[in-house]
């Protein structure tokens, strides 16, 4: 069993604390807050031993799951590291660039596993609709929350967006070409609505919308490629997909068939919807987690795939600071 601490006993803290406690990969040694109080209420709650100093927990484990703010996700997980411990991290990764990049730079070098928690890659919907997406040229993603304060500290390409920046990242494989963006700050100092696209060198166009001051919850990503429409929806978890294959002889008769025209032929049109296994996805990848440190494999959303979407959602904040500026001006 793998020695595992808890950094962080906030809302998302407390279900990985929950989760660690019934994976049989796992031997949850405790956790820690910088809040006593939080600590106190959270160790009487969940009968977890609360550790006073983070570098006693530290140094008890094997692997440490770093749930904290982000503004302390670079200081936690440097600490970590330079201790030989595994790290798992909440998205975003760390709150810049540079503490990113510094983080893959301290895994290299004590040849540790980092494993970011970009938790809709392990979505039972998208896992039923990956094997289906081979080769989108147009992805358009909605993600629109109703207003919580909890994460206003941030912009909403940090808060939201960033979870389909992966998503679209670990599907395109191609490089980026360019990126425009435009955005708003409605209720807070940081922009609460955004709308971003990602040009890519292969031609594949992503469109991105992202708010948090919605009157409903949104979570759909539909991905356009040749003979195929998906349509994913992460919130209601559901998958639909229609498909276009070439007819051959005689068509049935009750099919839904598109004429093409002229020495072009007909296609069939195909409606799916592929069986969505019901799983947990945070508890899933603490158990892939688990496994990249048993089998000494690479992680499957690792440090440089949590760098990747840090990068490009900067880059789509930066787009936002010339919007405004030239807004400004005119």
């Amino acid at each position: 069993m793998i020695k595992i601490g808890v950094l962080g006993a906030g809302h998302l803290g407390k279900i990985h604390i929950r989760l660690l406690k019934e994976i049989e990969k796992y031997d949850l040694v405790g956790f820690y807050d910088a809040n006593p109080e939080t600590g106190k209420l959270v160790e009487q709650e969940l009968r977890v031993k609360c550790f006073n100093d983070i570098d006693e927990l530290i140094n008890l484990v094997d692997a440490v799951d770093i749930v904290t703010p982000t503004i302390t996700h670079y200081d936690c997980a440097s600490k970590a590291i330079k201790k030989s411990k595994h790290i798992f991290i909440e998205k975003p990764v760390t709150n810049t660039i540079e503490e990113a990049k510094s983080i893959m730079g301290l895994a290299k070098e004590a040849n540790v596993k980092v494993q970011v928690g970009h938790v809709e890659r392990f979505n039972p919907a998208f896992l039923a609709a990956k094997s289906y997406c081979s080769g989108p040229m147009f992805i358009e993603t909605h993600r629109l929350a109703q207003f919580n304060p909890r994460g206003t500290d941030v912009s909403v390409v940090l808060d939201l967006m960033i979870h389909d920046i992966d998503i679209i990242l670990s599907v395109v494989k191609s490089n980026i070409k360019r990126i425009s963006a435009s955005g708003v700050a409605v209720v807070s100092d940081s922009p609460d609505i955004c709308n971003a696209r990602i040009e890519f060198d292969n031609g594949c166009v992503a469109n991105l919308t992202a708010s948090r001051i919605s009157m409903k919850n949104m979570r759909k990503t539909r991905f356009f490629q040749k003979d195929t429409y998906l349509s994913v929806d992460f919130l209601d978890k559901k998958v639909d997909i229609i498909r276009l294959k070439n007819v051959e002889g005689e068509a049935d008769p009750l099919a839904v068939v598109i004429d093409l025209g002229k020495d072009k032929g007909s296609k069939q049109i195909y409606f799916e919807n592929p069986e969505i296994l019901p799983t947990n996805a945070i508890k899933m990848e603490l158990e892939t987690f688990a496994d990249s440190i048993s089998n000494n494999t690479t992680p499957l959303v690792s440090i440089d795939d949590g760098y990747k979407a840090l990068d490009v959602a900067y880059k789509i904040i930066d787009k936002m600071k010339v919007t405004s500026t030239f807004a400004t001006e005119s």
